[in-house]
């Protein structure tokens, strides 16, 4: 039923931690997630330096979804969006062709507080690979289909899943979805994607005898149920999909095409790629 477990890579940014999950080198990706990064937990005092914010910076290929359990996060893009998120709330941008954009911590910067969520980067379908990019914010659950029984709360991030379906404008088979288990509480992802993970953001479970813990992800084989047992209190994502074929990643570009991957390179150490309308006096330069 496991097919391989591995656990999240801490990955310093200067002011806080994340831990990198995907890609791995014995799994580059689950369905068309392509990269999974658990940003925090930390803690932010009032005033901290801007240091810690993510400066404009590119991406092509790909959509991203941000997903918080706790903090906030302003996102500015070359679209024109202006988003603040917020924990259980969702930013989906597609980069498409092409897109700019920035994260900045405004917000705690103020008032200082926690910051804990996950980042996904969504591989698109060749035939959407070049298509206009986009933004879309949503939340509530009128959008993000919310279950709760027996100690079990389930959100429906993206894609569709037990018999749900998010808002989120996903371009291929997916499903991303956020439980809190109680300790004790069993659980079950069903057959129903050829390409499934779960990742332990917080606490303890049992997979088919194999304890589980925070940090860690596992990978499922194909056509079996998988049942999980909260040995205490646990916050798990699970993820996966239909597979889109292999990608290239190179920084924050992801391509079917390693030339597509260069031109985006040329493109944005030339300044071709449009800032971010809202934030234009920084970016990130191509790292060498």
């Amino acid at each position: 039923m496991i097919d391989l477990v591995f656990d999240a890579r801490r990955k310093d940014l200067g002011n806080f931690e994340v831990g990198r999950v995907l890609p791995f080198h014995a799994h580059r990706m689950v369905g068309p997630f392509t990269f999974l990064d658990h940003m925090g937990p930390a803690a932010f005092q009032p005033g901290f330096p801007k240091s810690a914010d993510v400066r404009p910076h590119p991406h092509i290929g790909l959509s991203t979804l941000t997903y918080l359990f706790e903090g906030e996060i302003t996102h500015r893009d070359s679209v024109g969006s202006l988003a603040v998120i917020k924990p259980h709330e969702v930013n989906w941008m597609t980069a498409g062709s092409g897109i700019t954009h920035s994260e900045r911590f405004e917000g705690l910067r103020e008032h200082g507080g926690r910051m804990d969520g996950m980042q996904a980067w969504v591989a698109l379908p060749t035939e959407f690979e070049e298509i206009d990019p986009s933004f879309t914010h949503h939340e509530g659950p009128a959008e993000l289909p919310y279950y709760e029984n027996g100690g079990l709360k389930a959100r429906l991030i993206a894609g569709e899943a037990f018999g749900a379906k998010s808002s989120v404008p996903v371009y291929s088979p997916l499903f991303y979805v956020h439980w809190e288990l109680e300790p004790g509480v069993t659980a079950a992802l069903p057959a129903e994607y050829p390409e499934r993970a779960a990742y332990i953001a917080a606490g303890r479970v049992e997979v088919d005898g194999r304890e589980l813990v925070e940090a860690q992800m596992a990978v499922f084989a194909p056509g079996e149920t998988v049942v999980f047992k909260a040995l205490e209190r646990s916050t798990v994502m699970l993820l996966g999909g239909e597979p889109v074929g292999p990608r290239f990643i190179e920084w924050n570009f992801v391509s079917s095409s390693k030339d597509r991957i260069e031109q985006a390179k040329a493109d944005w150490k030339a300044g071709r790629m449009k800032l971010p309308d809202l934030d234009h006096d920084e970016f990130i330069p191509l790292p060498a």
